[in-house]
């Protein structure tokens, strides 16, 4: 993790391991918000290939990742399939709904759920998360309300961030980091 260890305080770690679910944002989370559009009307997106790399320990550690984006790209989908992630909702201009069919289909609680974002259309789900977290770059009203603030900026490894205090959260990252040293 690239900032100090010592961001990670032991209320926020103990709220960590109770965390069953990660949802992301995409546009501003996963990639830095740029949006490339072709002639053709094609979308193209950056995403960073540490954070995918988080988002797969996690999973490994039995942590589901969701991920809920006002937007829908054919991009956003080909990436996550690629992850291996299923609960994909797009084209949610109104995001709380496709959370709570999440914490329904998923049989969990709100405190179970870390919410993962950087602007205004994020802020209802993330008053009502376990664990509300947004990016450093996000706007400074979506900052004002989070729990945690990822040392990263969206699209370059903020992701990684938070996949990592959730696997420390669960004392499982130095599990992971030992399947890389094997």
């Amino acid at each position: 993790m690239s900032a100090s260890l010592s961001s990670l305080t032991p209320e926020l770690l103990q709220r960590a391991a109770a965390i069953k679910l990660v949802i992301f944002d995409v546009d501003g989370v996963l990639t830095d918000g740029t949006l490339f559009l072709g002639d053709d009307g094609q979308e193209y997106k950056a995403f960073n290939s540490r954070d995918g790399l988080g988002m797969m320990m996690l999973q490994r550690c039995g942590i589901t990742i969701g991920i809920i984006t006002a937007r829908q790209s054919n991009v956003v989908q080909l990436r996550m399939q690629s992850l291996g992630i299923t609960h994909l909702y797009q084209g949610q201009q109104e995001k709380l709904p496709a959370y709570e069919k999440m914490l329904e289909t998923l049989h969990l609680a709100a405190e179970q759920v870390a919410y993962v974002g950087d602007d205004l259309i994020d802020l209802p789900i993330m008053t009502r998360a376990g664990i509300a977290i947004a990016v450093a770059d996000a706007q400074s009203e979506v900052i004002a309300r989070a729990d945690w603030v990822t040392p990263r900026n969206g699209g370059h490894g903020a992701a990684r961030d938070v996949c990592e205090l959730i696997m420390r959260g669960h004392q499982l990252f130095d599990q992971q980091l030992a399947y890389f040293l094997r």
